[in-house]
Formats: structure tokens, C-alpha cells, sequence
């Protein structure tokens, strides 16, 4: 069955974003929306992203790591800053965050979404217990360490797309399961599965091992892609999915409470080369914050959702979310 279109969402969230406190106020989903504003937040007219010829002497790349959401936000900033004249080009399958870190460093790409929990623990070298557990806190911290490598992080979206601890509702009911902590005895008969660099990541199966004392069975690499489908694999099976993948409530999979706090604020934030930055001008921020205002948490699974369970292209699903959002004309 078809997902329901965006604005069923849209209507329910997000009459005003405040970025910086990364917080959306909401409205009452019964009340027609003002003259001249979409159902989505967006003043039809107001809001729409307005092209400047002045944007086309910038020529840029977005880029985007290879997993669903991650191609659907690439695809999402790459469409409006078109809307908005720049001259862009796409590479939207680049592999983990220190692979896109590198595109970005070395040209190959000009900016990506990245999480700033991620970007804290992976790529700036903070141990998990002293990132900050506030999002606005943690976005700071990412922002200082990024500005070290010449390098833009944005004000962040309003969804946070974190990892989570997932078993079966069968699993967890067997071994009476809620949160990480009651892993504790049971860990040795259980199979981890995680994206390859889970290894080594303490937001990950590193953290399990630091913060909770885990010691499974053994861990088994797995693209990203599969991180659900494993958990069809039997009782035994323990996955690290994401806060916003649409197939957690399909599949009425158990998310394990964080009970000691592991897990730090994953709120996207797109980050882009200081000189990129400059040249681009007022309208990279300014389209930033239009194309963010609408990205809670319920939207991004919906727009999630559109792809790994309806088989949407993420191209088709951002144009989707822009158009009606009121952010780019139809067609």
C-alpha cells in the first residue's frame, strides 16, 4: 500500500521551526492554513525558493553517505540549491562517514549531511561521556571541530536520526527485554549485527562493550541496507538500526531504552568547505533553512518510508517533499 502523501504529515508538524533551539512548535491540524501558506509551513509564494542568476558563477557538488535517508537529504539540498541558480552536480553513494569526510576535504564533493553525534565520536575524536547530551550543545561542539578543518557546519534539522539497540517483539518478550541494560547475562548467546565500521565506533558495538559491559556471542558486519532483514534470522539476533527507519513500526520491532545514556544527539547538519561557503553567498544559508524547517522526525520516515517500502527513487521523494512543501514549483 502507498504511504500516504506528505502533507498528512506536514499538516501535523512544523508551523514554525526554531533552528537554533532545534525545536518545532506545532499547530492544530483541524485549522485551515493561513492565506497563502501550504499545509506544510511554507508560504506558497513568501517561502518559495527564489532563483538568483547571480548563483550560477557557483558551480558545487552535494554528496551523501549510501544508506536510504542519507541519499534522500543529499538529493533534497542538491534539487533546492538548483531552485536557487546554483550550478549542481551529485555524488550521493560515498560509503561511511570518513569516506565522505575525505571526498569533502580533498574537493571531490563541496558538502554532505552529517550527524553530529556522529561527527563528535567518529570524526573529532570525542569520547562518548563527554559529548554533550543537549542537540544545540552538541551541534556547537561539531561546529568548533569542523571550523578547525576549514570547514561550514550549518544550523542542523530538526529530526535526530539516532542509533538504536533493535530485537523482534518475540526476542524481546523471551528474554524479557527494555532496555540495554537487560542484555546483561544474555549477551553470550546473542549475535550483534552492524554496519562495518560498528566495530570500531563507540556509538556502536565499542560503546556496548565500554558503557554496558556486552560481550556477544560474536558480531557480524552487514551491509547497511540489510540491518532490519537480519533480525528475520532467528531469536538470537540483536541489530543497530536507526530512530527514523520506517521499518520499526512495520515490523514491530523493540527498540532497547538507552538506559545509561550511550547514545549522543544525531541531528543532521550539512557541512560544506569554508571557501564553498563564501562563494555561494546569503542564499546557501537562507535555502538551508527553508528546505530544514519542515525535516521532523515523523516527515524524514515518511520520506524514508517512501523509499525502502514503496520503492520511490530518493530523487522523485525529495522533489515530492519540496514541492509540497511550497519550496519549489510543481511540474
Amino acid at each position: 500500500m502507498k504511504h500516504r502523501k506528505l502533507f498528512a504529515l506536514l499538516t501535523l508538524f512544523c508551523c514554525m521551526v526554531s533552528l537554533s533551539a532545534i525545536v518545532s512548535a506545532c499547530g492544530d491540524d483541524d485549522d485551515p492554513a493561513p492565506a497563502g501558506q501550504t499545509r506544510g509551513g511554507s508560504e506558497a509564494s513568501g517561502d518559495q525558493i527564489q532563483r538568483n542568476a547571480a548563483n550560477a558563477k557557483t558551480s558545487l557538488t552535494v554528496g551523501s553517505k549510501n544508506f536510504t535517508e542519507q541519499k534522500v537529504l543529499g538529493e533534497i539540498y542538491a534539487q533546492a540549491l538548483e531552485a536557487a541558480g546554483y550550478k549542481v552536480s551529485k555524488s550521493l553513494d560515498l560509503g561511511d562517514e570518513k569516506t565522505a569526510q575525505k571526498a569533502l576535504k580533498q574537493g571531490e564533493i563541496d558538502g554532505y549531511p552529517e550527524y553530529t553525534g556522529t561527527a563528535l565520536l567518529s570524526l573529532c575524536g570525542v569520547s562518548t561521556d563527554d559529548i554533550p547530551k543537549d542537540p544545540a550543545m552538541a551541534f556547537d561542539e561539531t561546529r568548533s571541530c569542523f571550523a578547525k578543518d576549514k570547514l561550514t557546519a550549518f544550523p542542523p534539522t530538526p529530526f535526530t536520526s539516532s542509533n538504536e539497540v533493535a530485537v523482534t517483539r518475540a526476542t524481546a518478550d523471551r528474554l524479557k527485554l527494555q532496555t540495554i541494560s537487560d542484555l546483561k547475562g544474555k549477551d553470550r548467546d546473542l549475535t550483534l549485527y552492524g554496519s562495518p565500521e560498528c566495530r570500531q565506533r563507540t556509538d556502536c558495538l565499542l560503546g556496548l562493550k565500554q558503557t554496558y559491559g556486552l560481550k556477544f556471542k560474536k558480531f557480524t558486519p552487514v551491509d547497511i541496507g540489510l540491518r532490519h532483514q537480519v533480525l528475520d534470522r532467528g531469536d538470537d539476533v540483536v541489530s543497530i538500526v536507526f530512530t527514523t527507519d520506517p521499518q520499526n513500526k512495520r515490523e514491530d520491532f523493540v527498540l532497547l531504552e538507552d538506559d545509561k545514556g550511550m547514545f549522543p544527539p544525531y541531528n543532521s547538519t550539512f557541512v560544506v568547505r569554508d571557501e564553498l561557503a563564501q562563494q555561494a553567498g546569503k542564499d546557501l544559508p537562507a535555502v538551508l533553512e527553508k528546505v530544514q524547517s519542515g525535516l521532523t522526525d515523523e516527515v524524514m520516515q515518511e520520506l524514508n518510508a517512501r523509499v525502502d517500502l514503496d520503492k520511490e527513487k530518493p530523487d522523485a521523494v525529495a522533489k515530492a517533499y519540496l514541492t509540497e512543501s511550497g519550496l519549489i514549483g510543481g511540474s
